[in-house]
């Protein structure tokens, strides 16, 4: 064993002003080979985990370890963060602080993470696609024993009642290891957080519910221990994540004897030993990656929107269901405005998007206005209003870019809807912006896109054309060409990813070099049968059938158009991600 590494202490700023609070422990070796992130458990810090930095016996390697938010030395109410999804883009924020600030980018990174912080990582790995080179997921807190009945969903019905508050943890410290100094030492420490917040338990079954279901997603390399002992989660759910995972390589360790702090347990060695491996096979090859450029062809996304393509019996129950939903939606026609629209331009339609930004609930009298603002506050609805909120600030942080550069904001949106969200994100910043092109085939859209822009007065810079999204000489052609595009709410509507790499490649054609792209996605939605059995689409009518594109999918084929993805927003529940990319040539 070589000699203990002492600590450097440091911070770095979340995306919301917070400092969060980690330790680096520099690698001691002549050539640093890449990094080893440490995650820990619900309830504790960065230390707890310290002792794995030289048990692993990896010199060639920097080790960090953070404070969670409201955590050790991080600062914040104990337990609390604002939501389960800040606590991953937390993560996301960390991994590129390491990058900027130490040189580590992701493909020279190895993950290790427990517990809570097992599932903060498989979330992050399912939303945020990272390159990284492998995880470690040591007993992962898919589902915890909570062993009162209905508890999950008391819990929530307090807190909509209530508000925030807290619970504190029933475990013992006995119930997590055999090592009675570590017994002590948990017992002991003034820096373990006790209580965690409604919202984040709440949250944790929620996004474990969500990634154990749609593990395929994820592509890295995954090593997963699971101790046989635990106490305080339950088993199934990780067995069957790891068999739904799209890694090409992964592995499962079981821990017969083994309570639930797996790398803090007494006999951990063994474990240990078989991390220390699964680190050094990953790096003694090239980067690993799952292409999932042909994922329209074959695999669980492709089968799964075949699958809600079928019709169904109306003689069978999900029929009858889900034609009573249909009549029931015809009827709310009747009386609301928003659902009258979807009918008359389809659910997917740029009217109908430009009404869900606008969320004014209009209809025939006061029931007409409830059943509106019903539609109009739907989880997917407000996803879309999320989606609109990080499309602008991901716009705004590319003009800011090119202005840094001393280069003319030129922008086009290939397929705009009535482009409400580039016009508001032009008229609100206060970058110059030299010229607006905004395209859509829809002459609907072109029409009310043209009122809206002088609505806004930007005519001087902005005009409004019909074109083609997936005319790949048409963008190529563009002049003068923009220096940032967008495209948003398009290739979620079309299955087929040879449409959307020809579309991607004339914008690719079109973008100067240095330039950027924001673009957006869908890995997961919640009502997709809904969506599919019962709204119809633009296209005549026909049923609203969605192919979901993981989120590695997506960034391959942005990849493949000559754009390299330097961030990344997802709203809470998971549905929609936004990206922006650079224009870095092929």
């Amino acid at each position: 064993m070589t000699t203990p590494r002492a600590a450097q202490e440091q911070h770095f700023a979340t995306h919301d002003g917070v400092s969060l609070f980690y330790r680096r422990w520099p690698a001691t070796g002549a050539v640093r080979r890449g990094a080893i992130v440490l995650f820990h458990r619900g309830h504790e810090h960065g230390a707890r985990m310290a002792h794995l930095v030289d048990e692993l016996d990896l010199p060639d390697f920097d080790f960090y370890a953070w404070d969670a938010r409201g955590h050790g030395k991080s600062p914040g109410q104990r337990g609390y963060s604002p939501s389960f999804a800040t606590s991953v883009r937390d993560v996301q924020t960390f991994i590129q602080h390491i990058g900027k600030a130490y040189g580590v980018p992701p493909e020279d990174i190895h993950v290790i993470a427990q517990s809570v912080g097992a599932v903060l990582i498989a979330t992050w790995a399912h939303d945020y696609a990272p390159k990284v080179r492998g995880l470690t997921l040591a007993s992962p807190a898919f589902k915890v024993k909570l062993y009162v009945p209905f508890a999950r969903a008391g819990l929530g019905l307090m807190h909509k009642l209530r508000g925030l508050f807290f619970v504190n943890s029933y475990v013992k410290a006995k119930f997590l290891t055999h090592d009675p100094e570590r017994i002590a030492s948990y017992n002991s420490d003034p820096l373990i957080s006790r209580p965690i917040a409604v919202n984040i338990l709440l949250g944790l079954y929620e996004a474990a519910d969500r990634i154990v279901a749609d593990a395929n997603a994820i592509t890295q390399p995954v090593q997963l221990l699971i101790s046989g002992a635990d106490w305080v989660v339950h088993h199934k759910p990780q067995h069957e994540f790891f068999k739904r995972l799209g890694s090409a390589t992964k592995t499962k360790m079981e821990l017969p004897d083994f309570f639930h702090d797996t790398l803090g347990e007494k006999g951990r060695a063994p474990a240990v030993a078989a991390i220390r491996a699964f680190v050094l096979q990953l790096f003694d090859q090239p980067l690993m990656r799952v292409d999932r450029r042909e994922a329209h062809l074959r695999g669980d996304t492709a089968d799964e929107s075949r699958a809600l393509a079928e019709p169904l019996s109306p003689m069978s129950p999900r029929g009858a269901y889900w034609a009573l939903t249909r009549a029931g939606l015809r009827v709310g026609g009747m009386l609301s405005s928003g659902v009258a629209l979807g009918h008359q331009t389809g659910f997917d339609s740029g009217s109908t998007l430009d009404y869900v930004y606008r969320n004014t609930p209009q209809g025939k009298g006061p029931l007409g206005r409830a059943i509106d603002k019903t539609y109009l506050q739907s989880i997917g609805w407000r996803g879309i209003r999320q989606r609109k909120i990080h499309v602008e600030e991901l716009l705004r942080e590319a003009m800011e870019r090119l202005a840094e550069k001393h280069r003319d904001v030129r922008l086009m949106d290939i397929a705009a809807g009535h482009g409400r969200y580039v016009l508001d994100a032009v008229k609100a910043s206060p970058i110059k912006v030299t010229s607006v092109l905004l395209r859509d085939y829809s002459d609907i859209n072109v029409r009310d896109g043209r009122a809206l822009i002088a609505e806004k007065e930007l005519q001087d810079i902005a005009q409004f054309v019909q074109a083609d999204a997936f005319d790949r000489l048409s963008l190529a052609g563009v002049t003068p060409r923009p220096t940032l595009a967008v495209v948003s709410g398009l290739y979620e509507l079309f299955p087929d990813n040879e449409m959307v790499s020809r579309s991607l490649a004339g914008v690719g054609d079109a973008v100067e070099d240095g330039g950027y792209l924001v673009y957006t996605g869908q890995p997961w939605h919640p009502q997709l049968e809904m969506i599919a059995r019962a709204l119809t689409s633009h296209r005549q009518g026909q049923a609203w059938v969605m192919r979901r594109r993981t989120q590695a999918e997506m960034d391959q084929l942005v990849e493949s158009a000559g754009f390299k993805k330097i961030t990344q927003r997802v709203d809470e529940w998971g549905i929609f991600t936004v990206s922006l990319a650079a224009r870095t040539g092929r």
